[in-house]
């Protein structure tokens, strides 16, 4: 800086200066001033789930955010949803898959699996359609159904849409192999939000069971789901417990033949896992990979021609239906003993197999037939569920 004629001059140098020291007053100044936030955005609350992984769920002052991780094998994609519990709270922006009011007042559901979690949650009146209906097996929702207050949907690989729109339910809950359900996309184009249930993808029977508190989210019953659950999950680990104090382990066969190739369960299955909770030897619990095992008779009747039970022989429901699919059938010792247990012949009054609907979401009473079956002396006072020996 120069003095000329009594007044400052400014150099170049000097402006410079004087530029830096702003720049750095006002970089100072944003580093203290607090960031803004969305509003409610550091109050999120994260779903407490220990066993599930296909969900997940978020919630906040007045709304939730859901996601469903792995709707199916192999999914690429992930699906948010934007739950609204309180129509007045401001709500973020986002990519979301659907808005959804809470708590959801009509529902429809695509599989029957889905049914115990309404019912157990006492939400079953919000049940307004179904494809299907005579596969549901609950006295409860079949009373609903005799009363017309559940409104036949048909198949759900071509759901009715006229019908089911003018139900104007809140949301569908859908499943699907690879999410390519055209239908899904008509109903979704028509406004109704479609939320995918991945409950079929866990790997472990309580994982699977878990999702009840899915349900919960959309009714905002988190604390009724969670309690259920904890009931379902302490029975489940009992059961386990006793099995494991039985002294021997009965060999175990599953599955049947179907034109000349024998289906049965993988060792990682979780239909395995509940062998191996209930104390048994799967002979093919130590096989790998996803779905279900196809192999030929001859390799099958090496390794279990002398099984002592045979578990679920696909949908055969007798003794005599069993050899006339299959001669081969009879010549497992666990034929000749008559040693054969099968849940197909549990139905509802339309026909529909009970174990097939409550078997998800009850596995500790799937657990307790398999030990029932496999140590009757550990449950000498207890009838089984699901299961009944083929006659």
């Amino acid at each position: 800086m120069k003095k000329m004629n009594g007044d400052f001059c400014y150099t170049k140098s000097n402006n410079l200066n004087f530029v830096v020291l702003l720049f750095l007053v006002f970089v100072f100044h944003c580093k203290n001033e607090p960031k803004k936030q969305p509003e409610n955005i550091l109050e999120g609350n994260p779903l407490e789930l220990k066993y599930a992984t296909g969900f997940s769920v978020e919630e906040y002052n007045g709304y939730k955010i859901l996601e469903i991780k792995n709707p199916w094998p192999k999914a690429e994609n992930k699906y948010r949803y934007l739950l609204v519990k309180n129509k007045k709270t401001r709500v973020p922006e986002g990519d979301f898959n659907a808005t959804i009011n809470l708590p959801i007042k009509k529902i429809v559901v695509t599989s029957t699996t889905h049914i115990p979690a309404l019912e157990l949650l006492k939400v079953e009146q919000t049940l307004v359609g179904f494809p299907g209906i005579d596969y549901i097996s609950s006295e409860k929702t079949r009373k609903r159904i005799d009363n017309n207050l559940v409104r036949e949907l048909g198949k759900n690989e071509g759901i009715n849409t006229e019908v089911l729109l003018a139900l104007q339910p809140d949301v569908v809950i859908g499943f699907g192999v690879d999410g390519t359900n055209r239908t899904f996309e008509t109903i979704k184009k028509s406004g109704v939000p479609v939320i995918f249930n991945g409950d079929w993808v866990e790997e472990s029977p309580l994982a699977k069971a878990e999702w009840i508190k899915f349900f919960g989210v959309l009714f905002n019953k988190e604390k009724e789901a969670d309690s259920i659950f904890k009931t379902i999950e302490i029975n489940y680990l009992e059961a386990k417990k006793l099995a494991s104090k039985a002294q021997n382990k009965p060999t175990v066969l599953s599955g049947a033949m179907h034109n000349d190739i024998w289906y049965l369960p993988n060792g990682t299955s979780t239909e395995a896992q509940l062998l191996k909770d209930a104390n048994t030897n799967y002979l093919w619990n130590d096989s790998q990979g996803t779905g279900s095992l196809s192999l030929n008779f001859e390799t099958v009747f090496v390794k279990a021609k002398d099984a002592d039970i045979w578990l679920s022989p696909s949908n055969y429901e007798t003794l005599e239906a069993l050899k006339n699919g299959n001669s081969h059938h009879a010549l497992f010792k666990a034929f000749k003993n008559k040693s054969i247990y099968s849940a197909n012949n549990t139905k509802g009054a339309s026909g529909g197999v009970l174990y097939f609907e409550l078997g998800t979401t009850r596995p500790d009473l799937v657990l307790k037939d398999i030990i029932k079956i496999c140590h009757p002396e550990l449950l000498k006072n207890d009838d089984l569920y699901f299961f009944k020996r083929l006659e």
